[in-house]
């Protein structure tokens, strides 16, 4: 894992929807609550300005990461985030405790590769649609990647690569897979982009209406 991510935190004794407020509006601090590993759910206060600033890298999202509270050290994955509907501000954080001999679920972002070297779109002439962007994976924490990666370079048009053509990191798995076919998902697809489609149509029209007007003169000619 290229990054490391450690946060500072507080327990919180004033709770309340007036207490989150006052926080928010006057010290610039956010209500949090950690969970998980067989114990008791903390809440936690925190620096707003500290949870953004670690938000803006992908990273982030998929990582294992140190929670410092009251001066004792937590390993952890962010759960939820609640952000205001209209501003850029954090109102609420979840974080789940993680034991690094249990298995964990992930949500984790694809990065797709190759897309300019794609065969369905250099001589299909087609175009990528990216139908996920993100794969939940279940994995030990000191497995957990920051991303997947999707090579698309062999992807004809027509085609789509599924969750279960995906190469995965030693460990890591995706439980979706687990409750059958149904569930493989299609990640991204190659497929004629609306104009190519149209002209392909009419190509095709012209075609139909040109096989007619030939056997009308045969017809014609047999007359």
């Amino acid at each position: 894992m290229a990054a490391d991510f450690e946060l500072s935190a507080e327990l919180r004794t004033d709770m309340g929807k007036g207490a989150s407020r006052r926080l928010r509006r006057k010290a610039d601090q956010i209500p949090a609550v950690i969970y998980g590993a067989g114990r008791e759910p903390q809440s936690l206060t925190m620096a707003h300005k500290d949870l953004a600033m670690a938000c803006e890298n992908e990273a982030f999202y998929s990582h294992v990461l140190t929670l410092t509270i009251d001066g004792e050290k937590q390993s952890a994955i962010i759960k939820d985030l609640q952000r205001h509907p209209a501003k850029p501000r954090i109102m609420h954080a979840d974080f789940l405790r993680v034991q690094m001999d249990h298995l964990i679920s992930v949500e984790v972002p694809l990065h797709f590769l190759n897309e300019e070297l794609c065969v369905g779109v250099k001589l299909g002439g087609g175009q990528i649609s990216h139908n996920m962007s993100q794969v939940e994976i279940s994995c030990l924490p000191g497995a957990l990647p920051e991303f997947i990666e999707v090579d698309l370079t062999d992807l004809e048009l027509g085609q789509a690569v599924h969750m279960s053509e995906i190469s995965l990191p030693e460990g890591v798995t995706i439980p979706a897979l687990t409750h059958g076919a149904d569930y493989d998902q299609v990640v991204a697809s190659v497929h004629l982009n609306k104009r190519a489609e149209l002209e392909l149509e009419e190509d095709e029209e012209e075609a139909s209406e040109g096989d007619e007007t030939e056997t009308g003169s045969e017809d014609e000619s047999e007359e």
